[in-house]
């Protein structure tokens, strides 16, 4: 069975373009490159991984697919294009260009319009991946579900994979309109998800139970052949360990069949990324 994770991230704090990563992070303020991973997927018989953005800016990007030229586990590698520029597609299809390159995602999250992404001027783009077999990474949080939705019923073909299961808020356990909305979109879309970065969203010490009714509910609506499984490191640092959130994986998927198991370890990645 071959083991891929599917949403992995680096980042080097002297290039200086990750507004998000402040000192009172902690644990997450300092380099995390490809020599500190290795030994993590080694352990975790983990053979490939998919590399994402974690800056808004075409300088990571080309940092990205730098490390990806010289480090063999990366499989992919999804980048940040400004997508509302004239010039997006130039650019999607200068980065196309690298072997690694696979798509974009846009930092949803933290846009303040919940609709942005219905906006006119990025149909260029949308079209652009379609044509050119490019995958679309959904950073987004519930209140992001019917957009999401409504840009799938416009561009049905796109290939789009909803990170984190969109976030629910384990934490507060305030996720009434998260179980539905899921639900829905699963339902109306063909939109994959990834099985990760829940821990993060379950507080300080996050246990299986807690985890339990989410990924449940995100394995019964997307079925194991739309389900990815990735570790966010190293974000997930944040609530735990590596170790700690593929244990997690590995007791909640133990009851599967060999061919749902297979699908969420490594054979969803595969196909959606085409690696």
């Amino acid at each position: 069975m071959i083991r891929i994770d599917a949403h992995q991230h680096f980042w080097q704090l002297t290039r200086g373009d990750y507004d998000w990563l402040t000192a009172d992070l902690g644990v997450l303020y300092r380099d995390f490159l490809p020599d500190q991973l290795r030994p993590i997927l080694s352990k975790a018989e983990i053979s490939k991984t998919v590399l994402v953005q974690a800056a808004a800016t075409l300088e990571e990007s080309e940092f990205m697919l730098g490390l990806a030229s010289n480090t063999d586990f990366i499989a992919g590698v999804v980048a940040w294009i400004d997508m509302e520029k004239p010039t997006a597609v130039s650019v999607l299809d200068r980065l196309g260009e690298h072997a690694a390159f696979r798509g974009v995602r846009p930092m949803i999250q933290d846009i303040a319009d919940p609709q942005w992404m219905l906006k006119p001027e990025l149909a260029p783009v949308f079209k652009a991946l379609i044509e050119r077999n490019l995958t679309f990474d959904a950073l987004v949080k519930v209140e992001h579900l019917d957009a999401l939705s409504t840009l799938l019923q416009r561009y049905p073909e796109l290939k789009l994979v909803i990170d984190h299961g969109a976030k629910p808020a384990i934490a507060t356990g305030s996720n009434d309109a998260w179980f539905t909305a899921i639900e829905r979109l699963a339902l109306e879309t063909g939109a994959c998800c990834k099985l990760s970065g829940l821990m993060t969203e379950a507080g300080d010490t996050p246990t299986y139970q807690t985890l339990l009714p989410y990924m449940t509910h995100l394995l019964n609506c997307f079925g194991a052949e739309r389900l990815m499984w990735g570790s966010d490191w190293p974000v997930v640092n944040l609530a735990g360990s590596y170790g700690e959130w593929l244990t997690h994986s590995e007791v909640f998927v133990a009851s599967l069949s060999d061919a749902e198991q297979s699908a969420i370890w490594g054979d969803t990645a595969a196909g959606f990324y085409s690696l």
